[in-house]
């Protein structure tokens, strides 16, 4: 059985951006992956924010047309009634501000599907949250 893991919304946008320094190991985490991939839908919703605000804008049909080969290779992830107890969990814990919010929200919705495993290249997001695990795809920024 492969192992899960959660993809952060950085490498599905490297993974279709050919300039990056990091668009083939995207590539191959999302294509050629030993693991059980799943995304979020929060994480599709920032990629569609993401892609269509850059310059020149992704046309929107074309970052569409992504995300639907994302669902083609991995599992998204909704939140639920369960999330929302995770994600108030990790709120009072660790009292996360601004935009840090986002990246708990996440961490919850793969949490309560039990993912415990992230594949990010922020690893800033998401390393002091003791219940995830970052998998092998560490950088500065």
């Amino acid at each position: 059985m492969k192992s899960e893991l959660l993809v952060d919304t950085n490498m599905l946008i490297y993974s279709v951006d050919s300039d990056s320094k990091y668009y083939i190991r995207s590539r191959r985490l999302l294509y050629e992956s030993e693991y059980e991939l799943f995304t979020t839908s929060k994480n599709c919703a920032e990629f569609l924010s993401s892609v269509t605000r850059t310059d020149p804008p992704m046309p929107l049909r074309k970052a569409l047309s992504y995300v639907r080969e994302f669902q083609a290779s991995m599992k998204i992830l909704y939140p639920s009634k369960v999330s929302s107890l995770h994600f108030d969990l990790l709120l009072e814990k660790y009292k996360p501000m601004g935009l840090k919010i986002h990246d708990y929200e996440i961490a919850a919705i793969g949490l309560a599907h039990n993912v415990t495993q992230i594949a990010t290249l922020n690893v800033r997001d998401f390393k002091a949250i003791e219940e995830i695990t970052i998998v092998g795809f560490e950088t500065e920024t």
